[in-house]
């Protein structure tokens, strides 16, 4: 779980690196122009059950580099979202980042036995819809006019992940992460769809 203590400073000082705000578009909370700003969202965040925010942690550095969060937890009918993800441009786009959303999915259908996993996202996002095809999610519609949000309606993508789904996402995402899957300057051999549809 995320904590103020260890991870905050490091999250805002790599969110910050970024050039400009345009990560923030599709996000409910930030742009944050201080660490002041930033502190007190996490310090909700830090005692929030729902959301439930992670903090991933570079390996290498051992400096928080992004977040990620379980909501719209169900326990009763087996159902739980991703969300609230925020990558620092070091996070993105890296095996690191494809590895977190597995440790995540792994834990909601291995370890806590849900049996659906969703994201959801505004309908303009692109990249999250890109994001959510690739790592394995089925496309379950648009909810039209489902939120307003930074002075406009924002029309919903629904994506989900059920468990009859799950061992074949699983086995292809393990394989993806193998070692041997990447070359010498760390590019991969073989797509997560590819690995899929094997």
């Amino acid at each position: 779980p995320m904590s103020v203590e260890r991870h905050a400073q490091d999250l805002y000082d790599a969110f910050s690196a970024a050039p400009d705000d345009s990560d923030w578009t599709y996000l409910f909370v930030g742009p944050f122009h201080t660490f002041e700003e930033y502190l007190a969202y996490a310090k909700e965040r830090e005692h929030s059950r729902d959301p439930k925010q992670y903090a991933i942690v570079d390996n290498t550095t051992g400096k928080a580099i992004g977040s990620i969060a379980f909501l719209r937890i169900d326990q009763n009918n087996g159902s739980i979202e991703v969300g609230h993800v925020i990558y620092s441009r070091q996070l993105k786009q890296t095996a690191a980042a494809t590895e977190a959303q597995f440790l995540m999915m792994q834990y909601a259908l291995d370890t806590l036995k849900y049996r659906r996993y969703e994201w959801k996202c505004d309908s303009l996002n692109a990249p999250s819809r890109k994001a959510a095809e690739r790592l394995g999610f089925t496309f379950e519609g648009i909810f039209r006019q489902a939120v307003i949000y930074r002075g406009r309606s924002r029309d919903t993508a629904w994506y989900a992940i059920i468990d009859s789904d799950w061992p074949k996402i699983r086995d292809a995402f393990t394989q993806w992460l193998a070692p041997d899957n990447f070359d010498k300057d760390g590019r991969q051999v073989q797509s997560l769809s590819t690995l899929r549809t094997a």
